[in-house]
Formats: C-alpha cells, structure tokens, sequence
C-alpha cells in the first residue's frame, strides 16, 4: 500500500511538472491573445451592454470550446499519444480502410504493432464502410486532413506577426513620437532574430520559456482583478447568456461581424491537441483547467470592466488597462511571452511538416532533429526561410494588428471545423458512441464554429484572403504530390517484378553475380519494383548479395525498435527483403550510412542463422560467410528514379497534375540523404514511364 502511494504521489509530481512546461510550449498563442483580441475588433461608440456582450461571447466560447470540446473530448481521440487532424486520419484509416494510397494502405489485421486493438474496433461500422466504398468520400476525408494541416500552418505564420506586433504597439503608449513603421520595423527584426536562431534548437533556451509563460499566465490575471475591482466590480453578471441575446438583438449585423474579433480570445486552442505527442494528456488537462482557464476569463473580464469605464480604448484594449507603475514591466514579460508564443507555433509548424514528409503527402524537404534527448524538436531549413519571408511580409503588408486580426480569424476557427467533423466521424466509426450523444456533440458545435466561420468570411477581402491563399497552394502542392505518387505507385503494383521473373533474369547467361553488398531500394513491399528488370537488362549484373529494402511508413505514431527493421530470404541466392518501418513521429535519420548498413547487416545474419524455414542450398556458415564478404568487397545503394513522360495523347487533367508532380520531384530532396548514405556509395537508376 505504501509502494502504491510513493508511486502515485511520483505520478503526480510528474504530472505537475509536465503541466507547467506545456505553459512555454503549448498555451503560448492561447494565453497571449488579450493582447490582440479587441484591438481586433471594428467596434463603433460601444456601449456598456455591449460589452458585456462581448465578454459573455468570450466567456462561453473559452468554455465551450476549450473545456468542453479539447479538454473534454478532442484530447481523448489521440493516436498511441499524438494529436492533431493527421493523428485523426491515421487513426480512422487504422480501424476502416479508407486510406487512399496503396502504399500507405494499413496492414490492420496481421499488423503486429496494432495488436491490442480489440475485434470489435477492427470491424468498420456503417459509416465506415460508407468511407470505404466511397472513393469521393475517402478523398473528401483526406482533403480535410491536408486543410486542416494547411491552416495550422496558416497559424504559424499569422500567430508570431500578431503577437510580437501586439506586444511593440505598447511603445507607443508612453512614447506617441513612435510612429507605427517604427513598430513594424522592430516587432520584423525581432522575428527575423527568432527565425535566424532556430537551426540551433530551443533547447539551450527552452528552461527559459515556461517561467516567461507562467509569469505572463500569473499576473495578468492579478491586473484583471485589480481592474474589475476598481472599474466595474459587477462584470461576472455577463456570464449569464442572455447577455448574449441582448447584444445580438441590439447590433443585429454587426454584432454577428464582430463575431470575427471575438473569436480570436481561443486562438491557439488547436495546440493543445496537436502538441499532445510531446505532453500527457493529463498534464495539459491540469494546466489549462487550473492556470489558462482563470487567467483568461479573469484577464477579459479586467479588460472589459476597464472599457466599460473607457468605451473608446478598445483600439488600445490590453495596454490601456495596465497600471502606470508595473506598465514596463508587463511591456517587457508581454514582449517576451510574444516571442515564446511565436516559437512554440514555429516548432509545431516544423512538427507538422515532417509528419506529412513521413507520411508522403508532402515533398521531401529536410528535416533536422536539433535535440538529441528531444525527438520531437526538429528543423527544416527550407520550411523556415519560407516563413520568415511570410511572416515579415504579413507585419509589412499589413501593419495593423486589426488587418492581421481579420485573417487571423479564418484560420483559427476553420482548424477547430475541421476537427469537429473529424471528432465526430471518430465517436461513429471508433468509439461506437451512441447517435444521440453524437448529435449532442456534433450540433452545438457545428452551430457555434458555423456562426464563426460565416461572420470571418465578411473579412476575406479585408485580409481573410491571405491563410486561404497560402493553405490553398499547400493543399495543391499535397495533392499534386498525392496524385502523383499514387500512378506511380500504381503502375508499379502493375509491372512489378514476381520472384519467378527474376530467377529468370538472373538465369540468363550474359548476367553475372558481381562481389558486393547493394541495398535496392523500392516503393512496394509485395514485389519488386519495375527498375530492377531495367537494371538488370541494361547492366547484365546483380551483386552477390543484394537486399531490397523498403521504407515503410505505417500509419502510428511510434514503432517499436524491435520491430523497426524486418528481414525475410527471397527465392534466389543471396537475394533477401528488407523493411525499415517509422511513424509519423519517428525520427527518419538513422546515424550514418555505416550504421545503416550494420544494423541491417546484423538483423539479417541473425535471421540467417535462427530461421528454421531454410531454402538456401548452401549451409548457414557460407551464407553468414558470403554476407559478410560482400559487405567487405563494398557497399553500393542503388535508387530508381522513375519520372513520367506526358504524351501528347494523355488528358488534360493529367498532363497538368503530373507536369507538375515532376516540377515538385525534381525540386525535392531525394530519400537517400535523409538516412545517411555516403555520397560515393549512391546510384540512382533513370527509368520513363509514359502515361
């Protein structure tokens, strides 16, 4: 009894701990929005009711949405620990084939990483097999995965410009000769600083972000209760909804616009179920349910009793009501809480990002693990150039933190969308939840997140234009990419060479076996690809040991490292497979093309010598033998680089889709790299298939 209760007090210390450093990674965008939030806002000679509106709409939006909805539901929906819309898909396309490429297809049954997923989760419900005979649906499906990805994106382009623009307005308090070029100017070569220093990892900076967040999350709550007690001690009465009738009832239209402000109080919500893989469930649970909750509602309700007594402030809402004695340093905490808010979304853009990579709907680009005790901190120089042009370009373009604002709005509210409809499709298809609590789930939300997303939609053309813009072209880029790899994947499946075709190349007399050791790698794991006929009738050779190896990216977050590589003999002498499988959380770079090699070559000369099943004509001593002369002869990695030649005579849709798929491939960086194999020892085999 006195174990259990050491290990659960162990537990809950862990567990205390965990929450406090989800204030610098995960609530940094939530916490920071009462900088931004009515700034935001196109309000015109408000009223004392109509604050009170606003705060009962905040007030049941932070509620509804982030206790009911996130803490509540969404952060149970999790994949073996990660969050986010791609954790969802992977998730229904692990217990309901709806997967949409072959290759990605979910190896359900027999999978042994997936064994303890009970029977009655493997047989699709109605809905699932809606999905799966459904190849609109499925596509459908996936298309909301990629938006979704698309706007978090979107986020972590719009999150650092509004935060660190916020934070330097409050210069211009105490300073009005500071022109707002010169805010510009600064808050841009504060990000261009953060973004410089993102090759080196936060690591070395890390243990600083959560004391930063907490002092943040800690006193702006004690400024709201200063300022509720001094302005307007009777605020707490706007949390009754009627409230919210009045207001609507009294501005009609453009009460329902200035929804599109209102929403950004529960900007950066999404992060707490997308940053899930680098925290417990529990831990976020406990930071926002006892820190991020309060201080919220506490800080609006200070802002409101403040702009209830100074209607026309709201241009300056958070500023404003900070007392002049503690106003520098709420400048300096609010200004440094704005560039840990702008890192936290900079990171899990760079986690979304080598998801997708892993998961193949995005074109490789590389990925860097800063962080050798930290999996998930990872790098991408290209991902991170191209968001420092765009955030600077968003400060630049657009100034004001109310521009901003207006695009701000359409992203945050079109993820939380996205993840309610998907949340929904897990309650049918996984859960089993019964129709009526569904609808109790769906439909409130729906209405809610509906309302949201009609009132952003007004202020496309006054700057909503630009997330649709970038996460439009990234939804193209993924679904070029997408279509793409699924006809090359398909033709593959179709030419792929069988075991029987090879023993007949490989008979053939003008082919010799050559010393060495070749690592083929293909696309496909039933069959060998197509290039190996065209390799070998075009170099009449095959090394004496080769092994195809495959890179399997299955559907879970994390494999195993027992079951990482996978090694099996095929038919012909001294020919075998290989199968190197990762998650989508997975850390894609293994140390070293050596370290490759060794690892590979150690699990099949185990397989060598344990298998019982022996089809070799030659005894395990000159097997073992051979492979390790091999490898001593020299090592070679040989890549097919298959490419599409469009025809005159192909479609129209298809000559567009794939000339632009080939743009994208040979832009790419190629997959070799990305597990260090030495340059000297590569070989990429050209081969044109014609559509």
């Amino acid at each position: 009894m006195l174990s259990l209760n050491c290990e659960q007090v162990g537990n809950v210390r862990k567990n205390l701990f965990l929450a406090y450093k989800t204030l610098g990674v995960v609530f940094g965008g939530l916490v920071t929005s009462p900088l931004y939030v009515y700034p935001s806002m196109n309000l015109s000679s408000p009223t004392e009711g109509d604050y009170l509106g606003i705060y009962s709409i905040m007030f049941w939006t932070l509620t509804l949405i982030g206790v009911v909805k996130y803490v509540g539901i969404a952060l149970n929906a999790d994949d073996h620990g990660e969050g986010g819309t791609f954790a969802m898909y992977s998730l229904l396309c692990r217990h309901a084939d709806i997967g949409i490429l072959p290759s990605k297809r979910v190896y359900s049954v027999e999978e042994p990483l997936l064994h303890d997923q009970s029977t009655i989760a493997r047989r699709p419900s109605k809905l699932g097999k809606f999905f799966e005979r459904s190849i609109t649906a499925r596509r459908v499906l996936l298309f909301m995965a990629i938006l979704g990805m698309c706007m978090l994106i979107g986020d972590g382009i719009l999150t650092p410009a509004i935060s660190v623009l916020s934070a330097i307005d409050g210069l211009r308090g105490p300073f009005p000769s500071v022109s707002r070029p010169v805010v510009e100017a600064l808050s841009a070569a504060i990000l261009i600083g953060l973004f410089l220093l993102q090759k080196y990892g936060t690591s070395k900076v890390s243990f600083l972000f959560s004391p930063i967040m907490a002092a943040w999350t800690f006193t702006t709550p004690i400024i709201g209760i200063y300022s509720i007690v001094r302005y307007y001690p009777g605020i707490f009465k706007a949390i009754s909804p009627h409230y919210i009738v009045l207001f609507f009832l009294r501005n009609k239209r453009q009460g329902w616009q200035l929804l599109g402000g209102t929403v950004l109080c529960i900007t950066g919500a999404e992060a707490m179920f997308a940053d899930l893989g680098h925290f417990s469930k529990k831990a976020i649970q406990i930071a926002f349910l006892s820190s991020i909750y309060p201080s919220l509602v506490l800080t609006y309700a200070g802002q409101t009793a403040y702009l209830i007594n100074n209607a026309n402030d709201f241009g300056d809402g958070f500023y404003k009501f900070v007392p002049r004695p503690v106003y520098w340093p709420m400048f300096v905490i609010a200004t440094l809480a704005a560039i840990v808010a702008s890192q936290s979304l900079i990171s899990a853009t760079f986690s979304v990002i080598k998801q997708s990579v892993v998961l193949d709907y995005f074109p490789r680009v590389k990925v860097v693990h800063t962080s050798q005790q930290k999996e998930g901190e990872v790098y991408s120089p290209e991902v991170n150039y191209i968001l420092m042009v765009l955030c600077v370009g968003v400060i630049l373009g657009f100034g004001g933190g109310k521009e901003i604002g207006n695009a701000f709005g359409v992203v945050v509210i079109m993820v939380m969308l996205i993840t309610t409809i998907m949340l929904t499709l897990v309650m049918i298809i996984i859960w089993r939840t019964p129709l009526y609590l569904v609808g109790m789930y769906a439909v409130p939300f729906v209405i809610i997140e509906g309302s949201y997303i009609s009132a952003v939609f007004t202020k496309i053309l006054e700057g909503g234009w630009l997330p649709f813009a970038v996460s439009m072209i990234l939804a193209l880029i993924m679904f070029v990419w997408y279509y793409g790899r699924q006809r090359k994947t398909e033709y593959e499946m179709v030419n792929k060479v069988t075991l029987e075709r090879l023993g007949e190349l490989l008979a053939m007399p003008e082919v010799q076996r050559v010393p060495g050791l070749c690592f083929f790698y293909s696309n496909i794991q039933d069959g060998l690809t197509p290039i190996l006929g065209h390799y070998i009738k075009n170099m009449s050779s095959l090394h004496t040991v080769t092994i195809f190896v495959t890179l399997r990216y299955l559907l879970v977050s994390k494999v195993d490292e027992r079951e990482r590589i996978l090694v099996k003999r095929l038919g012909p002498d001294g020919v075998y497979q290989c199968t190197i499988q990762y998650g989508y959380a997975d850390n894609l770079s293994l140390k070293g093309g050596d370290d490759l090699v060794a690892q590979v070559t150690r699990c099949l000369q185990r397989h060598i010598e344990t298998s019982t099943d022996r089809q070799s004509p030659i005894s395990t001593e000159e097997e073992v033998g051979n492979l390790k002369a091999a490898r001593l002869a020299g090592v070679v990695h040989v890549r097919g680089k298959m490419r599409f030649y469009v025809g005159d005579d192909a479609g129209c849709f298809d000559k567009v889709m794939l000339l632009l798929y080939e743009f994208l491939h040979g832009i790419c960086r190629s997959a070799l790299p990305a597990l260090g194999m030495p340059l000297q020892q590569r070989v990429e085999i050209g081969m044109l298939y014609k559509v």
